[in-house]
């Protein structure tokens, strides 16, 4: 089978470093490499021969694939990441809350904050108390969340100023059909609904701060909350988006029940079996994926991603098309995604690595099929207190999670059926 895959050539955006370009640039080489080395590999096999050395050396490129690629993507990420506050001469005054904040952040003055809160006249403080984090900040948080986890990068995300989302869904339509221009119009059914519930759960980090940090003017206490957390929140969330149980935490789209995909119902994912027991098929691997991507409706296939784990990655690397091109392409771009067979390529170390009946890779529109709901409002509570010489910050946040569109992502089952 053919696919159109174009090897595009790299466009380097403003604002990236030449740190990020050259590991791009080497990425790229090294790919070249990797498929000298498979192609001389295959040709071996072709011939009934073995060599151990060959396969070590393609497994040694493919490692710094892996390696290259990670660096970049964090070297991409952090060219991307949204400032907190441009240099003093453009940074523009703070807030009364941001103010406030600043205050209780570094002294554990709190009349600000609660003159504030009262105005406002708040309501759903966590049980420990605490204070809401200005609205600079509690943007800026989610903008690195989206850009440092996965599957939130990919993912429908609402928010929400109350503890529970409700989104109704037509479980039937009402009826329809074509008729006539002076023909009768018979009564139609009403339509019935049903309602799919999305609780947010709450998310908490402790950050701890020296007396020496929170006496340093100089200090961006913004920037520090924010760099503490996001990527403590992004780990716990994007294992809860992939497999949590919906137990205090989002429920992951592995969690839900999975049918083979010639039986899906709603309510169930639907999956395709690589044809073999904890690997792809021995013959003609590929097939599943393809398989994997026309279970897919058209309306959903448009704008799908595939989602794995750089482990999985590196095993199907190796696959090509019919006319000998490589189905795994490393991204366009520096800033860009590697992709799968023309479509986008989430790297999600979450999802599970390849075993016997194991859902390594999942497919999908997942803008349409999983829904991320935050409450709005990042809270933090001043602890100076239990960890002495140290001050601790609880910061909560409520977040929430499930699938919403089970049409709309399927998964891969590595199994014989």
């Amino acid at each position: 089978m053919n696919f159109d895959i174009t090897d595009a050539a790299p466009e380097h955006k403003a604002g990236f470093s030449n740190g990020a370009r050259d590991d791009y640039d080497e990425l790229r080489q090294t790919f070249e490499e990797f498929k000298a080395a498979n192609d001389e590999r295959l040709a071996v096999i072709e011939h009934k021969r073995g060599d151990v050395l060959l396969e070590e050396k393609v497994d040694r490129i493919n490692q710094a694939l892996d390696a290259q690629h990670r660096r970049l993507d964090q070297l991409s990420l952090k060219g991307a990441r949204p400032a907190l506050a441009a240099d003093s001469a453009a940074r523009p005054q703070p807030s009364e809350h941001k103010s406030a904040f600043d205050a209780y952040v570094r002294s554990g003055e709190s009349e600000g904050l609660r003159q504030i809160e009262t105005k406002a006249m708040s309501v759903g403080s966590i049980t420990d108390g605490g204070y809401l984090v200005p609205v600079e900040l509690d943007t800026v948080i989610a903008e690195r969340l989206a850009m440092i986890s996965p599957i939130r990068g990919i993912a429908g995300v609402r928010r929400i100023s109350s503890g529970l989302y409700k989104k109704p869904f037509m479980t039937a339509g009402p009826s329809t059909g074509w008729i006539g221009e002076t023909a009768a119009r018979p009564q139609t059914n009403s339509p019935t609904f049903d309602v799919l519930s999305f609780p947010a759960m709450e998310l908490y980090a402790m950050p701890a701060a020296t007396a020496t940090l929170l006496d340093d003017a100089a200090v961006d206490l913004d920037d520090w909350i924010a760099g503490e957390i996001d990527q403590v929140f992004a780990e716990q969330e994007g294992m809860a988006f992939v497999s949590g149980d919906g137990v205090n935490k989002p429920k992951g789209f592995l969690s839900y029940t999975t049918v083979a995909n010639a039986s899906w119902s709603w309510g169930n994912i639907g999956t395709i079996a690589t044809g073999a027991a904890g690997a792809f098929a021995a013959s003609n691997p590929s097939d599943s994926l393809v398989d994997l991507i026309y279970a897919l409706k058209p309306g959903y296939r448009q704008n799908a991603t595939f989602v794995m784990n750089r482990r999985t990655q590196a095993a199907i690397r190796k696959f090509k098309d019919s006319t000998g091109v490589y189905l795994w392409q490393p991204p366009a771009t520096a800033s860009g995604r590697a992709s799968l067979i023309g479509f986008p390529l989430a790297d999600t170390e979450d999802m599970p690595d390849i075993a016997a009946g194991s859902l390594s890779i999942a497919f999908g529109d997942f803008r349409r099929g999983y829904l991320i709901v935050d409450r709005q409002g990042v809270r933090v509570l001043r602890d100076p207190y239990s960890a002495k010489p140290y001050v601790l910050f609880y910061t909560t946040k409520r977040v929430g999670g499930g699938v919403q569109d089970f049409d709309a992502i399927k998964l891969l089952k590595f199994a014989v059926s």
